[in-house]
């Protein structure tokens, strides 16, 4: 939470600095925000979907060791 909330600050601070140095600049960016996060969206998502695949084939391969009593850092991993 305190991540994101630094991380709205410093975007907001940005585009207030945008805004007193070129304001038709600041409204685009303001206007062409939202189209750009859609237009990135199904990227994330991509990536969040293999990011689950990676983690699902990691743990289906180190099944046999962690059953077979492996060490605590393989777990910890």
């Amino acid at each position: 939470m305190k991540d994101s909330s630094m991380k709205m600050l410093i975007l907001f601070v940005g585009w207030c600095i945008l805004l007193v140095l070129s304001w038709p600049i600041a409204f685009l960016v303001l206007i062409l925000f939202p189209i750009v996060w859609l237009a990135v969206l199904p990227f994330r998502l991509v990536g969040i979907t293999f990011e689950a695949l990676f983690a699902f084939l990691r743990a289906l391969f180190l099944l046999p060791a962690r059953l077979l009593g492996g060490s605590r850092s393989a777990r910890r991993a």
